[in-house]
């Protein structure tokens, strides 16, 4: 199984708006400047630990090697990471029809995780199942399990 998440406003968030994990400890706080929401190194350990493929689809255009390392001091392994380069080189190609901003199906990711309306509504319109994380969202570790359990209940 795998398990894809978002990241502005998904994983990496305004800590102003939600509630953050502690900042990591200087002088990485200074290399690595996003906030992790509450929760997310729980869930990715709990994810990691399961044997559920973990993997990043962001349009951002972050490098691999940034993304890998932030989660990495939370302890979280990350398999794969899709940024908006890598999504544009593979994805959209030489399509002239614009395509979603992601397209989940094409990598076989079995659950994607995001803030977007829109991401989750090309979800029903082209196949693709997305977790539609909302701000206030307060359960959405327990949540987010829940769906990740069903669908693997799924493919049994």
């Amino acid at each position: 199984m795998t398990v894809s998440f978002d990241l502005d406003e998904t994983l990496f968030i305004n800590p102003e708006k939600v509630l953050a994990e502690n900042k990591l400890r200087f002088p990485m706080d200074r290399i690595y400047r996003d906030r992790l929401r509450k929760g997310t190194p729980t869930l990715l350990q709990w994810i990691n630990r399961n044997n559920i493929q973990l993997w990043i689809y962001t349009t951002s255009c972050r490098s691999e090697r940034y993304i890998k390392n932030i989660f990495r001091h939370y302890g979280v392994k990350i398999d794969n990471i899709i940024n908006g380069k890598r999504h544009a080189e593979e994805v959209q190609k030489n399509n002239t029809e614009i395509l979603p901003s992601k397209y989940p199906s094409k990598y076989h990711i079995d659950l994607h995780v995001d803030d977007e309306i829109s991401v989750y509504q090309n979800g029903i319109s082209y196949g693709f199942r997305v977790y539609l994380l909302k701000e206030n969202d307060i359960d959405w570790i327990n949540n987010i399990r829940a769906e990740i359990l069903h669908i693997k209940n799924l493919k049994i």
